[in-house]
């Protein structure tokens, strides 16, 4: 029975995982490519690590459910015995579901506040692939996947 239980919850936690959106300033989305986005100069004024949570889809709740369930259904005994056991397994299996897919789903980030060239600010929190430092140029791409990059030119 626990290997039946490790089969099911193992993959589940690798799938939660695999939905993880990646926020690297090298990571582009394939709908992007070929999109023209506008970008402004600017100096970096602020940064500070953060941690970036998953918006919860609610897929680690579910998992955990459901192999708790099943497990939990497996308890031997009488009639009312298997149907307590699936109801408990369940509970407790999402409530574990749920905890494992925030912990698994969590990234570090920088969030950075930029001086634009024209004298407005802005801020972008991304992931922590580049770190850019407080002074440094660089330019603010705008989009769907807005960033922030290095910049070396005048």
């Amino acid at each position: 029975m626990k290997k039946f239980v490790l089969t099911m919850i193992i993959p589940a936690m690798l799938a939660i995982v695999a939905c993880t959106a990646d926020i690297g300033t090298n990571d582009y989305y394939a709908s992007s490519a070929g999109e023209v986005n506008r970008a402004a100069k600017g100096t970096v004024i602020s940064v500070r690590q953060v941690t970036v949570k998953s918006n919860n889809n609610n897929a680690g709740t579910l998992f955990g459910a459901a192999a708790g369930g099943v497990a939990g259904s497996a308890i031997g005994g009488g009639d009312t015995v298997p149907i307590l056991g699936a109801i408990g397994g369940a509970l407790i299996g999402g409530i574990a579901g749920d905890a494992a897919q925030a912990e698994l789903s969590k990234q570090a980030g920088y969030e950075y506040v930029v001086q634009l060239d024209n004298g407005g600010l802005v801020t972008i929190v991304q992931g922590a692939n580049e770190l850019l430092v407080p002074g440094q140029k660089c330019l603010v791409l705008y989009g769907r996947q807005a960033r922030i990059v290095p910049y070396n030119g005048i």
